[in-house]
């Protein structure tokens, strides 16, 4: 057994974390927790100041959990990139978003890359956890790392393990979700899934990075799909005049060959909206163009447009023009539950309804402001306070992100009228004449 991977097996290992976000700070505190010494990166000096203080920002992982970690002494982060050589396996968490031409941004990864290769030192596992393109981890983070001198698979290990962290999911969290490696070698594969097991149930390998790259994007790939194939069909209930939620409902209890995926106002998060065009991109430099994936994206980025139509006919059938309405959206985040708004589906439709003269205010306990500009930049809105009678005092209510602390009876008792996009209303919403469901 080589030194690598005796310190893996008996966690004298000490474990370092590139990018301390949604997906890196899980991972740092699961490793801690499993007994490694664990050492977090980040270019934030907040997210340093606040780990090291024992505070956590992300919702998933409590702050009670960062301060044990921190008292044992197993936590700490750190902006100084030196530190990388104190680390026996780093894993690299860090963002990969689009550019404005919808191609990929890999300069975290390459900076990420760049600093490790800097400080780089012979016994050390390298692990890609950011989701890319096939082929990112050969053609990019290979070369760069083997530009410090040393061989990849017998002096320094190299794998892809993409990362499934779903905020928000209760039940599935990093222990429980089995995990995928593509190592550069069999011997990278040995190592990296001795880290692994670790802290998850269950570890898969696969043949090679490119092969683990492609696993990920299979799976955000198929979910965007679906999710375009849903929307489509609830846009063909809408037009014969059927409710797409009860349809769902009924075909999702045939117990084979059927899987129920649901509508909604868009797509949002970091993962399902922008991976597949990491695959568009890759497939496009080998002229062939993913026909699916564009027509799926088509479908999901026209929902916006959808729900402000929806608006629009609503006010009109109460002889209300969309100028001048007040509009109250409730929930912003992307999804239930979580205080993520990266590319929630929210800010188009409070962009469209602004732009018809709507007078449009929204309402989230988890998102303090949103942004309404593109990456960040632009007006911002700050939430209002939840206050159920005041409802009655809106045109309209628009449900955009079913936050479990909504109550619908409250909502429906209150409010004029209400778009809802994510059937929170159910039942009682089907048999109400001012709903009107997506």
């Amino acid at each position: 057994m080589s030194p690598l991977a005796k310190a893996l097996s008996d966690r004298s290992a000490r474990v370092g974390v590139v990018g301390l976000g949604y997906v890196g700070l899980p991972l740092a505190t699961a490793f801690a927790d499993s007994g490694f010494d664990v050492l977090g990166f980040e270019v934030d000096a907040t997210k340093v100041e606040a780990i090291n203080s024992g505070t956590s920002y992300i919702p998933d992982i409590p702050t009670e959990e960062v301060a044990r970690l921190v008292g044992l002494e197993r936590l700490s982060a750190t902006t100084n990139f030196s530190r990388l050589a104190e680390c026996d396996a780093i894993s690299v968490c860090v963002p990969t978003p689009l550019r404005k031409t919808r191609d990929p941004d890999l300069t975290y990864i390459v900076k990420a890359t760049e600093e490790i290769a800097r400080h780089l030192r012979p016994g050390q596992l390298i692990v890609l956890e950011s989701t890319t393109y096939p082929g990112t981890t050969v053609e990019i983070v290979a070369p760069t790392l083997s530009s410090a001198g040393l061989e990849i698979g017998r002096e320094v290990h190299l794998a892809f393990s993409p990362e499934r962290i779903d905020p928000g999911n209760e039940q599935f969290t990093v222990t429980n979700t089995p995990k995928i490696i593509g190592g550069m070698t069999s011997e990278c594969n040995v190592v990296a899934q001795l880290l692994y097991e670790s802290i998850v149930n269950t570890v898969i390998t696969v043949s090679s990075p490119t092969a683990a790259e492609m696993v990920k994007l299979l799976e955000n790939t198929f979910r965007a799909v679906n999710i375009g194939l849903v929307n489509e069909v609830a846009i063909i209930a809408d037009k014969l005049g059927l409710d797409v939620w009860e349809i769902i409902e009924a075909a999702a209890s045939k117990p084979f060959g059927f899987m129920p995926f649901y509508p909604g106002p868009g797509l949002g998060g970091h993962c399902i909206p922008i991976d597949p065009h990491y695959l568009s991109w890759k497939l496009r430099t080998l002229n062939y163009r993913t026909r699916f994936i564009e027509l799926a994206d088509d479908i999901n980025n026209s929902m916006p447009d959808y729900v402000v139509s929806k608006v629009s006919a609503a006010l009109n059938d109460s002889a209300k023009p969309i100028r001048g309405s007040k509009l109250l959206i409730l929930g912003v985040a992307y999804k239930r539950d979580i205080t993520d708004w990266r590319e929630s589906p929210a800010v188009p439709i409070i962009r469209a309804l602004q732009e018809r003269g709507a007078l449009v205010s929204y309402q989230d306990d988890y998102v303090e402001g949103l942004p309404l500009g593109s990456h960040g930049a632009g007006d911002r809105l700050c939430s209002v306070e939840l206050d159920y009678e005041a409802m009655g005092e809106y045109d309209g209510v628009v449900i955009v992100t079913d936050h479990r602390y909504f109550d619908v009876t409250a909502i429906l008792a209150n409010a004029q009228c209400v778009v809802d996009t994510r059937n929170l209303t159910g039942q009682q919403g089907r048999e109400d004449p001012k709903v009107v469901k997506l």
